[in-house]
């Protein structure tokens, strides 16, 4: 090729990049997500302008609200809610007392979260008697250690999931490697394919896991696809399930954006979930769009992970996902169509348990954070973490600290180049305090880690959707798979190990070295980490 062929060549290309970006951004100022962000912002203009013209007319509005939050403070101080919590509350409560008064009136009274419970304990009640550990493997419990079997319980009393064996599990270390086991195993499929995730993006992986399901809906599979009402906003057309409906697919959002305010909208479906005829099940941090298999780059490489299971343990995330799929559904699922397994107990014997769990923002039991202390807590040789997000409650940091002083090597691995640069600001508070406790904290150099998985000990295990911050642990829907004993835990650990050699730890002295501003801002932002 000439020079001026290369560069004319050059020129188109940028001018290509150019044209795209104009539409990227005139369909962000002038489409439906800046219509909904100016809707919000605007009511809360003028709530909070309301109380303030009202509060200068009538002193006697002012006192009334400033009582008030002193009244809130007292419930507050003497509620079950996390410490964190309550000092976030604080802070806007004796600073501004109408609007803070007002935002925690708002926030108590909205019937968005009580609807939200009511239909999911029913949805629960409904699907109870399909959910038990079986005579067989309760029998089996008895003779494994107390940790193991106390987690069980746990799991099983509180968060109604049962334990399994014979389930065989599949860990994938890398967002491609799962995409191109996830296209094999949906040309499987005769019966159903379900699928709940945070994020679809369209794109290389989305457009071809989309050609795979289109041709199976024309076969007569019934296909199901539930993602987030976030993506209507950024990755999605508004209307994209009435698309996916005209190729035979069954589609919705879960709790779509709207410009009205309403605290439900802050409880997110954040769960990575698919599953193919109720035999096989995919779970972890991995959402269905192209930065997961690093066909685009966003925050440099993009390490993430996720677990395939085949066998007993499927039937806990068909149930998962079916309960969600019916919050706002009239009549009741024939569940039994769709949740069952087929196991011989021979068939995987000495390859541990699987223990399926999930999470929600309305059952106020903490599951998913009392599942991670338990496993710092029993642990005895190591603790080794990946988790892209860092807020934390005082349990949390002293569950951390206390399992280093007790000499376990805790070691805990962040992204280096993030995703959200204050939300990184403030995990990275936390380093001086677990560093000097003996927690060894580590970065990945190339790029964004979004992995959640925990293993410890050579015999436990989870991989899922949780992170370690707030809006995991108690705002959205979660969901993990607790494996112990299991053959697939070597390959987890082996995993961490190798990406820990691309990884630089980070010790007292180089937090000193980041610059004043980013610790500043993490210092100030931190006190309102619970809200955000």
């Amino acid at each position: 090729m000439s020079t001026e062929a290369f560069r004319e060549n050059v020129k188109q290309k940028g001018k290509r990049v150019r044209d795209k970006g104009i539409v990227i951004l005139f369909r962000l100022l002038f489409g439906r997500t800046m219509i909904t962000v100016l809707l919000l912002l605007v009511q809360i203009v003028t709530i909070v302008t309301m109380f303030q013209l009202v509060g200068r007319v009538f002193d006697w509005l002012y006192y009334f609200m400033t009582v008030l939050s002193v009244a809130f403070i007292i419930s507050i101080v003497n509620s079950k809610e996390n410490p964190a919590f309550k000092l976030a509350w604080m802070m806007p409560l004796c600073a501004f007392p109408v609007f803070g008064a007002s935002l925690f009136l708002f926030v108590w009274l909205n019937p968005g979260s009580f609807g939200l419970q009511k239909k999911l304990k029913r949805r629960i009640d409904e699907t109870s008697g399909l959910l038990k550990t079986n005579s067989r493997i309760r029998e089996k419990l008895k003779n494994e250690p107390a940790e193991l079997q106390g987690i069980s319980h746990y799991i099983e009393t509180m968060n109604g999931f049962p334990t399994f064996d014979c389930t065989e599990a599949v860990y994938f270390p890398l967002g491609e490697k799962k995409f191109q086991d996830l296209l094999k195993e949906l040309e499987k499929a005769e019966k159903f394919i379900f699928l709940e995730y945070f994020i679809i993006g369209q794109g290389i992986m989305w457009d071809s896991i989309l050609d795979v399901l289109k041709r199976k809906a024309e076969e007569g599979v019934e296909v199901r696809i539930m993602y987030d009402g976030m993506c209507s906003l950024v990755n999605l057309p508004y209307h994209y399930p009435r698309l996916l409906g005209e190729y035979g697919i069954k589609a919705k959002a879960f709790s779509p954006i709207k410009p009205l305010l309403s605290t439900r909208q802050n409880n997110r479906d954040h769960r990575k979930i698919l599953i193919i005829d109720g035999k096989t099940a995919y779970t972890g941090g991995i959402n269905l769009a192209d930065e997961y298999i690093n066909e685009k780059v966003l925050y440099g490489h993009w390490k993430d992970a996720s677990i395939r299971l085949k066998g007993s343990a499927v039937r806990s995330f068909t149930v998962m996902f079916l309960q969600m799929w019916n919050l706002d559904e009239v009549g009741r699922e024939d569940y039994k169509k769709y949740v069952f397994a087929n196991c011989d107990p021979q068939e995987e014997e000495g390859n541990g348990y699987v223990i399926p769990y999930n999470d929600d923002p309305v059952n106020r039991l903490d599951i998913a954070e009392n599942v991670y202390l338990d496993i710092l807590n029993k642990a005895e040789k190591y603790v080794f973490i990946m988790t892209p997000y860092l807020i934390l409650d005082n349990e949390t940091v002293v569950a951390l600290s206390f399992a280093a002083q007790r000499g376990v090597d805790v070691k805990l691995m962040m992204p280096h180049i993030p995703d959200k640069r204050v939300v990184f600001y403030i995990a990275r508070t936390y380093y001086t305090q677990l560093l000097e406790a003996g927690v060894k904290i580590y970065e990945y150099t190339p790029g964004f880690l979004h992995a959640k998985v925990w293993v410890s000990d050579d015999n436990k295990a989870v991989v899922g959707s949780i992170n370690l911050d707030y809006r995991s642990l108690y705002e959205h829907f979660e969901c993990a798979a607790y494996l112990y004993k299991n053959k697939e835990i070597d390959n987890i650990k082996k995993d961490y190990l190798e990406t820990l050699e691309k990884c630089q730890e980070i010790t007292v002295g180089d937090y000193k070295r980041f610059s004043l501003f980013t610790r500043v801002i993490g210092r100030i932002c931190r006190i309102f980490g619970p809200l955000m």
